[in-house]
């Protein structure tokens, strides 16, 4: 009687868990779509919503002479590019997963893409970002992207 009372209680205190973390995954996968559609809008305003206000912004690609470089961006520039992005420009971030991580406070999303600029092909990477859960609300605390123009799914000829 009391293994069965304990394997209830367990299974109890696992759905609440589990149920937490479908909350807490909705939640931040919500902040990602909300930065995609302020960049997809042009639309810095949306997308500082989805910022911590000391977040950290880098850049990785290979260049021309086929180094790695690591670029750094303020808040400021990233936001002013995207409210700079002219009416006649689309940007669509095709994402083709997203792969999130909870511990507590901390979430790390993993989203693999396929960039396009007025529907044209531009390039393919990765994001990664951190997000830090501000007393309930979700917020952006780091964000890496990796881009390249080589390897890409959407560059294969579809047979």
């Amino acid at each position: 009687m009391n293994k069965i009372i304990i394997l209830l209680v367990t299974l109890g205190i696992n759905s609440i868990l589990s149920a937490q973390n479908s909350s807490e995954e909705k939640a931040i996968k919500q902040t990602i779509e909300t930065f995609f559609d302020g960049l997809h809008k042009g639309d810095s305003t949306i997308v500082s919503a989805t910022f911590h206000s000391s977040i950290n912004i880098q850049t990785t690609h290979t260049n021309k002479e086929g180094k790695q470089v690591l670029l750094t961006e303020s808040r400021q520039k990233l936001l002013t590019g995207i409210a700079n992005k002219k009416p006649e420009h689309t940007y669509f971030e095709k994402l083709l997963s997203c792969d999130i991580k909870i511990d507590g406070n901390l979430a790390s999303v993993w989203t693999p893409y396929e960039f396009y600029l007025n529907d044209k092909f531009s390039h393919c990477g990765a994001n990664s970002f951190q997000l830090f859960n501000n007393n309930g609300k979700w917020e952006i605390i780091y964000l890496v992207d990796m881009r390249r123009r080589k390897n890409c799914d959407a560059l294969k000829v579809k047979k």
